[in-house]
C-alpha cells in the first residue's frame, strides 16, 4: 500500500491575513517569488522556507501547511 501525502498551504494564507502580512513583506523576509509561486500551486518547500515563514509569521508549521493524505 503506497500513502501519497499531498501539502496543503490554505493556512498560511489565512495566517498572513489574520497577522495581517502582505507577499510584499515574505519577499522582505527572505521568501523570493519562486517559493512564493510553489507555495500557491501546492509544490514542495524546503524546511529552511518552512522555518523563515514561521519566523516571519510568528507562528508555527501547522498555521502555514496541512498535510492531506490521497
Amino acid at each position: 500500500m503506497v500513502v501519497i501525502l499531498l501539502f496543503n498551504y490554505k493556512p498560511l494564507w489565512k495566517t498572513m491575513s489574520k497577522k495581517g502580512v502582505t507577499q510584499y513583506q515574505l519577499i522582505k523576509g527572505g521568501i523570493d517569488n519562486r517559493t512564493l509561486d510553489s507555495l500557491k500551486k501546492g509544490r514542495n518547500i524546503t524546511m529552511i522556507t518552512l522555518s523563515r515563514l514561521c519566523r516571519i509569521l510568528d507562528c508555527t508549521p501547522n498555521e502555514i501547511v496541512e498535510i492531506e493524505r490521497e
